[in-house]
Order: C-alpha cells, then structure tokens, then sequence
C-alpha cells in the first residue's frame, strides 16, 4: 500500500494537531428555529451524545445556562450578516457535568428552504498558571546560580546557588558589590561587563573565567556566566540578572587536553635520553607540581646493553638500579633532592617494590606523612627532606613503553597548597606516557647510533705510518648525530720498495649499512694495493666489487621482486715512491688532491676524474707527478670543502689557503684545517688526509745492472754484501747474499734483459730484482728426491715479506728484511 495512502487513513485523533487545526472539533448543522439537522462524531465525542439523540431535537437542551433569547437574537442578526460569532459558552455533557467550549457559529448559509447555521466548538484548554512557591522553588534550588543587581550593580536579589558557589551568606552580599566581597573572582572585569550590559542593552553570555571562592577556598574553579538587562514595563532598564554555572570540571579537562598537547611538543625536542627526561621535568614545573624527578634504570642510559627490562621477562630485582636524568624545583637549585643528576638511586614511593616499574598503577599519595614509618626506616633522608620544605603530596608513575620498563617520575606539592586529586593523576599518567615514548624512541637511537659510531672507528685506521716515504697526519669529523654516520674513509698503505699507497673514499648513504660498505671497501682496497695493482686497475677492480655490492638481494627483496638499492662511493687512490718523488694517482669521481710545494704555492692536479664506484663500464685513468722534497699531499672527502654554500671551487680554494700557512706539526695543521673549514656541526662525514713527502737519499739506494750470464752471479752477490756491511748491517750480510744469489740466479735462467739489482735501506732492507720478462715465478714445495725447487721457499723463509709487482717494462721480485 502507498506509504501517504496509509498515512491519511490513520485515524485523524491519534495525530497531533495544531492550533488552527479544526478537523477533531466538534460540529453541529441547526436551523434558525433551533432545531439540530446535523450532528458529528467530534461532537458525540465531546458531549456524549449520539446523533439519534440530538437529531430532530432542540440544541437548547445542551445549554448548561440560562436560555437568553436577546443573545441568541443578535448572534443570528451578526451571521446573518456573513461575519460569524465565537465566544466560550457552557453546554452540559450526557451524563450532566457541564463543559466549557470555545464556540463557533458560521455565517447563514441555506439548505433547500431552511436558513441553517454552522456551530462547531472544542473543550476549553486550561492554562498552566506558576504558583508562587513554584517559582520560588524554582529560582532558589535551581543548579544555576543566579542574582539580581540594581543600577549601582548592588546585589538585590540572588538564589541558594550562588550563595554555596561564592561561599559569602546572603545577608552579607545583599546591598552590597561583587568587587566589594570576591576580589578573587575578576570582579573589576565582571563589573565592567554588567556596565556594558546596562549601556547597551546587549545581554552577555558565557563570560569564563577562573578564581578562588570562599566555598572552596584550595582549589580554583572556574564559572560561565551570562548577563542581561531587567527592562520594566516602560522599557526601562532597572537592573542587570546574572546566571553563574560552574564549569570547572570541562575547564578542566579542556585545560588538561591543551596541557598534553604542549607537552608532546616540549618533551622529546631531541634524541638524547637525558635531556628528555630534563624537558619532561622542566615542562611540568610549575604547571603541574613544585617539585619533579625523573629516575631511568642503568641500562636504558647504557649504550651496550639491551637498554631496559622488557616487562614480560619476569620479575624486576628486589632493589632496582637508577640514575637520576632529570629534576626541577620552584626552588632554586632543587634543595629538597636528596641526590643529583647523574647519580644512582633506588626510590620507590612506600609501601611498593620494584614490580611498581613493571606491571604497577600509578601511586597517589594525598597527604605525605614523613613520620610513617615506612618513610622513616626505609628512606631516613627524604623523610627529613619532605619534613624541611613542607612536601605534602606525591604521584609517582612508572615510565614504560612498547613493553619495556624505563624508569619513575615522580610530581612532588609543597608550596602549591591544594594536594593531587584522583583527576591529576590522570594528566600525570598522559605526560609521564608520552614522555615515555619519547625516552625509548632515544635509547633506541642513542645505542643504533652509537653502534654505528663504534662499528665505523673499528673499521678506521686506529694508526697511520709512512714509514720513510711520508710524515701523515689525519684527521676525521663524524657527521651530526641527527644525520647518522657516514661512511667516509681513509688509510695509509706500506708498499714493496719503499712505496706508500694513500686512499680515501665516500661512500654514499649514512648509518650502519654505510659505515659496514665503507669497512669492505677499506678491506678490499688494501687487499688489492697488497697485490702491487697499478692505482687505476685497482679502482677497476673495486669498480667490480661495488656491482656485487649493488647486485645482491635480500630474501625479502627477491620475494618481492625488488632490486637492491643502488650502493655508490667516490674513491682516490695514490701511490707515492721515494726513490723517484713520483706519485702514481687515479680517483673514482672523487675530488682531486691538493698539493703544497715547499715554497707554498698551492695546486689541485687533476687526474681524470673517472666515474664513481658503483656505475661500471668505464675506464679509469692514472696520471703521474713529481713531488718535490717536503711537498704537501692532501686528501679529503667532499664534506671538507662543500661548506654550507655547497660551492666546492670556492671551499678548495680555502682548503689551499689554510694548508699554506706554515706549521712545523703536521697533526695540529690537520686538525685546525678542519676547524677553520668545518666550525659547525656537518650533515656529512669529514675526512682529511696530509702526507709531508720525503725522498730516500743516494746513500740509501745502489743498483747494478747484471748480465746474462751465471758467473756474473758470485760478482754481484759480493757486491751486495759488501754494500750491507758498509750500511752497518753486518747482520743481514748472509742472509742477504743467499737472497740475492737465488733471485739473481732465477731471473737469468727465466727472465730476459735487461736484468738489474737494487738495494733499499729505510725502515727495512730491501732486495728488489727487475727483468723485461712479465711471467711471475711460483713458489713450490719441492719434494726431497728433486734436485731443484727451493729457490723461492727459502727466500719466503728468510724473508719478512716477499713479492712480485708489475712494471711497464717487466716485473719486479723484491724480498724485505727486518733491520736489528
């Protein structure tokens, strides 16, 4: 059935109605002798009586009145004029009470001959008059404090409430001001606003305000309060009526919120354990308690450790260990700690142990009793303490976080008279949470970061020599904390023949993972200058390295199909030699070294700059130099000269400036260069690596041509032992004949000419045997019926070190030895 449909057939009586609405009333059709022709279920409703009754009988019967034939008389005049009649008129009900109604009577209209009029009417509404004692009662015991002030705004009138809310009896307030009785209550601002509402006529409303009343003279509360003007019945204002509501517990709350707010941005400013716990402490005083301290267990201070106890591990010790990491008083300087920062404690509020940390709900001491027994055995100094300054109440919350127990924070009253309610221990429990989240998110950070750190020290070299070759100095600047670590780096590598490698390199990225590529680079770099690599093939070879690097996968990365991210360095590689003051360099996109000549003219050779690690399918390319004795070399990573306008031509020009002025210690040059360039924390690892060159003298270098033959073998091994005795090495004379004799002999049985002998003396003896033939010999384990073989192994046996380098004309067999 249509929804309106069944709507309009609902009986009309169940409907509320209207005041215009006509379609319950009763209706009646009588002519003009009186005479009803028409009778209604509305007015069988209203009197009881059936249409069969009243049909064809006089209306006059229904009249619960004397009959007035003048009235009736000139009503019919009136409607016979088409203007109607209403009036209220007493008809009598079938069972004889009389009833009011509010009857109509229509103009005269006609029925066939008859003149007819239209009577409808309905029961007489009785109007809900206010007796005096309900509106007393409801002006006195309303929850709405109310009063009533005259033109000089002196209190005239008020109810109960606002008598309780102000805590002044109504005799005293009666005829006299608010400013008068409540100072406390912004009564000058109060005031002011009435005036406002007398001039103006404006009524004011929801006025907030904060204060103290005498009902409660230890806490504040805080009241809405509306005003408007009193207007008399000549539209005068007589007065101004005042409603007071007291909203204190959403003023409250209100207050609370906007307080957690603040704090989530004053507390937690930076990574650092100790300083959030200082902000939470500074935050809450004098906001919240007069006296704040916050103590954390050893291990979430500890960077070694796991950093806290996780709350399902089990129980806590009996006697857990804290230090003190944060404290703020109203007072100065905290008198009323009985222990500082830093210090370790072990309080835990009476009468609770450690599982208060763990698993324990925040404590509420209302009232601090120091003679308590419990105060007074178990914690003697802080009852003194509490009895001194007057400490009267107390909220300690355990601190925890994503299921790790971190500390206690302590709220601490005394000069602030009201004590901490159930509602303040909530606010305290939100600060302390946030707090909490905070101080983990550090500790993770702090023992990450100082992983790192120590991951990438233990990967640097701890001590730097350039033997007789080089005097070297360094220096190395952590990125800031907040960046992460980097993985830049350096080394210094003792080479066969007197030779020092010097390398430096970036590598792309800050954290663990950096600082872990930069310690396999390093590692690989050295095992590769260890096989006496040219510099560019050594970078080709690290090149390589790098695309395993950036190739391999993670388990998770190969389920979803990803490529690694894409692992890059920077890299400079040289190799200085002594003897010749030539430097062999080539760099992987790295910045070019800067050079110092003795006289100080500053230059930055260039070698081609090659592509960084990483990108494969390029070549690199070495250059050579001439250094002159007590030049200045010097390499360094990009953060050193990009500065903070990031033009790295301008930080290189003042990179050479610095490095020119004169400083006999090269170790405090180092350092200052990297002050001066870098004075300020640097989102970048800073590397810079000095090398003052030295040449090895002609008295410490002879070499002799050998020809092809194997009786120029005994010539040339007593040359060789003669020039070791005259060096004061008489020591190493037979051992460096057997030597020589072996080298000599297998470079003119396999090797072709030209074919020489070099010794070096400096921090070792060297015996380096060139030829023009590039096959390497092999050191073999000869078995004892062979009757050859064992040249090599007793080189390697009387030997430190022994090896083969690669020259453009041939190769190089050199065998080192220890000087006494």
């Amino acid at each position: 059935m249509d929804p309106a449909r069944q709507a309009s057939d609902e009986p009309t009586a169940a409907r509320p109605h209207g005041v215009l609405d006509a379609s319950t009333d009763a209706a009646a059709v009588v002519n003009a002798h009186g005479v009803v022709l028409g009778w209604t279920r509305g007015a069988e409703t209203l009197l009881g009586h059936p249409a069969s009754e009243v049909v064809g009988a006089s209306a006059a019967r229904l009249l619960a009145m004397p009959g007035d034939p003048a009235r009736v008389a000139g009503v019919a005049e009136r409607c016979r004029a088409g203007m109607g009649w209403s009036g209220l008129v007493p008809v009598r009900h079938r069972d004889g009470r009389p009833v009011d109604v509010d009857l109509r009577v229509s103009a005269a209209f006609r029925i066939g001959a008859d003149e007819c009029f239209l009577i409808s009417g309905r029961a007489q509404r009785q109007t809900w008059t206010v007796g005096q004692s309900v509106l007393d009662g409801f002006l006195t015991r309303s929850p709405v404090g109310m009063a009533v002030v005259d033109l000089e705004l002196r209190y005239v009138w008020l109810n109960d409430t606002l008598e309780r809310f102000g805590g002044v009896p109504r005799e005293q307030r009666l005829g006299r001001r608010l400013s008068e009785l409540l100072p406390g209550l912004q009564a000058e601002t109060i005031e002011g606003l009435m005036r406002k509402v007398l001039e103006t006529g404006v009524p004011v409303t929801d006025y907030e305000y904060v204060g103290w009343s005498w009902a409660d003279p230890h806490r504040q509360h805080a009241y809405s309060t509306s005003f408007f003007p009193l207007v008399d019945a000549g539209d005068c204002v007589t007065g101004v009526c005042y409603m007071v509501l007291d909203v204190t517990e959403r003023w409250t709350a209100r207050q609370l919120l906007a307080m957690v707010n603040e704090a989530g941005t004053r507390v937690g400013t930076t990574l650092d354990v100790m300083r959030t716990a200082q902000e939470l402490a500074d935050f809450a005083v004098p906001r919240f308690a007069d006296f704040v301290i916050v103590d954390l267990l050893e291990p979430v201070l500890s960077t070694e450790e796991h950093g806290a106890w996780l709350t399902d591990a089990g129980p806590a010790p009996a006697r857990p260990v804290m230090r003190r990491a944060g404290m703020k008083s109203v007072r100065e300087g905290c008198p009323e700690a009985v222990a500082r920062i830093g210090d370790r404690v072990d309080f835990l509020p009476p009468p609770h142990d450690a599982d208060l940390l763990l698993h324990g709900d925040p404590v509420l001491v209302p009232v601090l009793d120091p003679s308590d027994d419990l105060w007074m055995t178990e914690q003697p100094e802080r009852a003194a303490s509490i009895r001194e300054f007057g400490l009267h109440s107390l909220i300690s919350v355990p601190m925890r976080a994503r299921n790790t127990a971190l500390g206690l924070t302590t709220f601490i009253r005394s000069l602030n008279p009201v004590s901490f309610q159930s509602d303040d221990v909530l606010l305290a429990r939100e600060l302390v949470a946030r707090a909490a989240l905070c101080v983990d998110n550090a500790r993770r950070y702090t023992r990450e970061h100082a992983a790192a750190v120590t991951l990438q020290r233990s990967l640097l070299p701890h001590a730097l020599s350039g033997g007789t070759a080089l005097e070297v100095a360094s220096s190395y600047l952590p990125a800031d904390p907040t960046d992460g670590v980097g993985g830049d780096w350096f080394d210094v590598i003792p080479l066969s023949g007197a030779r020092v490698g010097l390398v430096v390199g970036d590598v792309v990225g800050h954290g663990i993972t950096a600082a872990a590529t930069m310690g396999r680079l390093r590692t690989a770099v050295q095992t590769l200058a260890d096989m006496e690599m040219p510099p560019d093939e050594l970078l080709a070879h690290l090149d390589d390295l790098v695309l395993r690097l950036s190739a391999e996968k993670t388990d998770d990365e190969a389920a979803h199909r990803t490529t690694a991210t894409f692992l890059g360095a920077t890299c400079l590689y040289a190799v200085y030699d002594p003897v010749t003051r030539r430097c062999t360099m080539a760099r992987a996109g790295h910045p070019p070294p800067v050079v110092v000549s003795p006289d100080g003219q500053v230059s930055f050779p260039e070698p081609p700059a090659g592509p960084p690690l990483g990108l494969g399918g390029m070549a690199f390319e070495a250059t050579e130099i001439e250094l002159a004795e007590n030049s200045l070399f010097g390499l360094y990573t990009d953060g050193l000269v990009e500065g903070a306008d990031q033009d790295m031509e301008r930080g290189m020009v003042r990179l050479g400036e610095v490095l020119a002025r004169s400083d006999a210690d090269l170790g405090g040059l180092c350092s200052s260069a990297v002050r001066q360039l870098v004075p300020e924390p640097h989102p970048d690892d800073i590397a810079l690596l000095l090398a003052r060159t030295r040449a090895l003298g002609a008295d410490r270098v002879v070499s002799w041509e050998v020809p092809v033959d194997p009786a120029a073998v005994a010539d040339v091994r007593a040359r060789a032992t003669r020039q070791v005795e005259a060096w004061g090495l008489a020591d190493l004379a037979m051992t460096t004949e057997l030597i020589v004799s072996e080298l000599v002999t297998n470079a003119i049985r396999y090797a072709a000419s030209p074919i020489r002998l070099r010794l070096l003396r400096e921090t070792r003896l060297t015996c380096e045997v060139a030829d023009a033939s590039s096959t390497a010999p092999r050191l073999r384990h000869a078995r004892s019926t062979d009757e050859g073989g064992r040249g090599l192994f007793l080189v390697a046996q009387l030997s430190h070190r022994w090896g083969a380098r690669y020259t453009a004309g041939g190769k190089i067999i050199w065998a080192e030895q220890e000087i006494p």
